[in-house]
C-alpha cells in the first residue's frame, strides 16, 4: 500500500524557519512517533533544497555509528563519510542534514551548536520522548535549537486528505457572521466530523482509511499505534506504572469525575512519583493535560493546581481504540453508536477529547475550573480560554441539550472577567441568552 504524502500546516513553519534563520538557528520538530514527523521532512527537504541527507537513528548501521562517534568533532571528516555513505553529495548553504529521532543520540543534539556556527548546511531534528529524563543527561541543551511541536492531523487538514478543500474555509464565514446551516446541512456537516473522531488524524490511519474505506482495517493500524506507544511507555518505566496511567484514560473519563485519580490506577504511590510520571506522558505527547485552575484569570498558567488534572488521548481515533481494547472491532460500540449518532450519555466523553485535541492543535493550553453547586456536587466548566483580556468559558455536551448550568453559575461569579460564554455541542448554531450554542465541528475557529 503506497503512504500518501499529507498537506501539512506546520510545512509553512519550516519555510518561514528557513528563510528568517538563513542558517543560524537548527530547527527541532517535537512530537509524538506516528504523527508525520519525518515524512513532513523528507518532503520539505526533497522541495526546498538541492540536495540533503537523512540519518534515521533507529535505524542505524555499526559504520554510520562510527562516523556519527568520530565525527562530531572533526567536521571535515564527518561531512565526506556522511556524503560517501549515503551517495549524495552536499551544496553549501543548499543542503538539509536531518537528524530522525534525534533522542537516541543525544550528543548529536549536543553538537548542533557546533554544526550551526560551522554554518555550511542546515539542520532539521524530530525527536519524540525529547526531553525525558535520559535523554538529556550530561549535555547541554543547545541556544541555537528552535522548537515547533507537530501534532496529528487537525480536521481542516484530514478534510484536505480525504480532497475537501472548501468546507473549513466556509465553516470560518458560518463562525465569524453567526450563521444557522439548517437540520440538512448541519446533519451532513456532523457526519463528516464524526468520521473524523472514529479515524483520527495519525497519518497511518488516515492512508489506511483512503485507501481501504474500511474502518475495521483502520481500527488495525491503530491499535498498532498504541502497541507501539505501550512498548515506549514500558521502555521508560519499567515498572508498567507509566502505561497503566495511559491505559486507564478511557476508565477515568467514563466515570465522569471532575480529575483523573492515580491512586485508582496505582495503588500505594506518592505524589511525587505521580507527578514524574506525568511528567513523562506530558513529554511524549501522546496525551492531552487540562489542569485545574484554582482562581481562573487571564493568567491561568499562574492560578494552576498541578495535582488535579484530567487527561486525554493526543488523538481521538486512537482513543476510540484504546476505550475497547479488550473488545474486537465489531464490539467496539463507539464505532457503532456514533457513526450512526446513537452515542450513550455515558459514552460522551468521546466529544471531550476530541474538543481538547482540537484546542490543542490550534496551541491553546488546557485548563478547567470546577465551583460547589448543591449536594455536594460540583460545576465543571470543561475548558478555558484565555482571549485578550477576558477568559472564554467552554462547556462540551455530547447531546443537542442547549442546558449549560455550569457555564451559567461561572459567569455568575466571574462576570467581570468573561467575554463570550460557549457551549459546544451536536446541533445547529444558535443564541441561547448570553450563550452562543456551537456545533462541535466548529471548535477550532476559537
Amino acid at each position: 500500500m503506497s503512504e500518501q504524502i499529507f498537506k501539512r500546516k506546520a510545512y509553512q513553519k519550516l519555510l518561514k524557519w528557513k528563510t528568517e534563520s538563513a542558517g543560524r538557528t537548527a530547527l527541532l520538530i517535537e512530537g509524538a512517533r506516528r504523527v508525520g514527523k519525518s515524512t513532513l521532512v523528507r518532503h520539505f527537504a526533497e522541495n526546498e533544497y538541492k540536495s540533503f541527507i537523512l540519518i534515521d537513528f533507529t535505524d542505524i548501521t555499526p559504520e554510520l555509528q562510527e562516523v556519527i562517534d568520530n565525527g562530531l568533532s572533526r567536521l571535515e571528516y564527518l561531512f565526506m563519510r556522511l556524503q560517501l555513505i549515503f551517495n549524495v553529495t552536499l551544496v553549501e548553504r543548499q543542503s538539509l542534514i536531518i537528524f530522525d529521532e534525534v533522542q537516541m543520540q543525544p550528543r548529536v543534539r549536543q553538537a548542533i551548536k557546533h554544526l550551526v556556527k560551522d554554518g555550511r548546511y542546515d539542520y532539521i531534528e524530530t525527536g519524540s520522548l525529547i526531553s525525558i529524563h535520559r535523554n538529556v543527561k550530561d549535555i547541554v541543551i543547545p541556544s541555537e535549537e528552535e522548537r515547533i511541536q507537530m501534532y496529528p492531523l487537525d480536521y481542516e487538514e484530514f478534510r484536505w486528505a480525504l480532497g475537501d478543500n472548501a468546507t473549513v474555509d466556509l465553516l470560518r464565514e458560518v463562525y465569524d457572521k453567526r450563521i444557522s446551516l439548517g437540520n440538512a446541512t448541519h446533519r451532513h456537516l456532523m457526519r463528516d466530523f464524526r468520521l473524523y473522531m472514529l479515524v483520527g488524524g495519525m497519518p497511518q490511519a488516515v492512508n489506511e482509511y483512503i485507501e481501504t474505506n474500511n474502518l475495521q482495517k483502520v481500527d488495525t493500524v491503530k491499535r498498532r499505534i498504541l502497541s507501539l506507544y505501550a512498548d515506549d511507555l514500558q521502555k521508560i518505566d519499567e515498572t508498567g506504572k507509566l502505561r497503566a496511567m495511559f491505559w486507564n484514560i478511557p476508565s477515568m473519563l467514563s466515570q465522569n469525575v471532575s480529575r483523573y485519580q492515580p491512586r485508582s490506577v496505582l495503588e500505594d504511590i506518592k505524589q511525587g512519583q505521580v507527578q514524574e510520571l506525568l511528567e513523562a506522558l506530558r513529554e511524549s505527547m501522546i496525551v492531552n493535560i487540562t489542569y485545574r485552575s484554582t482562581d481562573p484569570n487571564v493568567g491561568l498558567a499562574l492560578t494552576t493546581d498541578r495535582t488535579l488534572y484530567k487527561m486525554y488521548v493526543a488523538d481521538t481515533g486512537l482513543f476510540v481504540s484504546l476505550a475497547f481494547w479488550d473488545k474486537s472491532f465489531t464490539d467496539n460500540i463507539i464505532y457503532q453508536k456514533l457513526w450512526n449518532d446513537k452515542l450513550n450519555t455515558n459514552l460522551g466523553y468521546i466529544y471531550e477529547n476530541v474538543v481538547a485535541q482540537m484546542l490543542r492543535a490550534t496551541g491553546y493550553e488546557l485548563f478547567y475550573h470546577t465551583l460547589p453547586a448543591e449536594n455536594n456536587h460540583y460545576y465543571e466548566v470543561d475548558f478555558l480560554l484565555s482571549k485578550g483580556g477576558k477568559l472564554l468559558p467552554v462547556e462540551v455536551k455530547s447531546s443537542g441539550y442547549k442546558t449549560h448550568k455550569s457555564l451559567d453559575a461561572f459567569c455568575a461569579k466571574y462576570s467581570s472577567r468573561v467575554t463570550q460564554p460557549t457551549l459546544l455541542y451536536t446541533k445547529d448554531l444558535q443564541q441561547d441568552g448570553q450563550t452562543i450554542c456551537l456545533p462541535v465541528y466548529l471548535t477550532p475557529l476559537l
